[in-house]
């Protein structure tokens, strides 16, 4: 299905999973490593703050803006939500000391490019709940109320309270067959 999803809700997902797999899409011959990173914080404008550990190279050899893809998630859990985004790479001093998610160690450590600060514009999200054991009524019900009501477009109520919201695309397992 897919459509809108709030930020708030998109935000409170990726910070109950912590963790992604961190993977640079970008074109260029030199680019970061993949790495599991550890979010920060998630903020009102749609941006993901984490540190990634630094590469042998100097941040001035990569490209300060790229494409990138996070997939968060966690084992037990019963979602996962893959992001698209552009990455930043943070190295200018007055915008690492505004930063409110840091300690003062940190912002050293971010200063003196051992590791790099990173924020992400999400521009996209896949939101995944995993099959659950067996197909309740509650369930389908609730997955025909939200099919009827994105025909009839009677979601985007919320756009008028000033959420902002985010494309994306969410999946439902075995129930995904049942929408179509």
């Amino acid at each position: 299905m897919s459509g809108y999803l709030p930020l708030t809700f998109i935000e409170k997902k990726l910070m109950d999973l912590g963790n992604a797999l961190f993977f640079s899409m970008s074109d260029s011959v030199l680019k970061l490593p993949t790495c599991v990173v550890n979010i920060l914080e998630a903020d009102e404008l749609g941006q993901l703050w984490f540190l990634i550990p630094r590469p042998s190279q100097m941040i001035y050899a990569f490209d300060e803006s790229f494409p990138v893809k996070l997939d968060f998630f966690r084992k037990g859990s019963e979602f996962y939500v893959k992001i698209l985004g552009k990455a930043f790479l943070v190295n200018d001093p007055e915008e690492i000391n505004s930063v409110a998610c840091l300690d003062e160690s940190t912002r050293q450590k971010v200063r003196k490019n051992e590791i790099f600060l990173t924020k992400v514009h999400i521009s996209h999200a896949e939101y995944v709940e995993k099959a659950p054991a067996q197909v309740s009524t509650k369930i389908i019900l609730n997955q025909i109320k939200n099919k009827i009501y994105s025909l009839f477009q009677l979601s985007q109520t919320g756009e008028s309270l000033g959420y902002r919201k985010i494309p994306a695309e969410v999946k439902y397992g075995s129930l995904a067959t049942f929408l179509n």
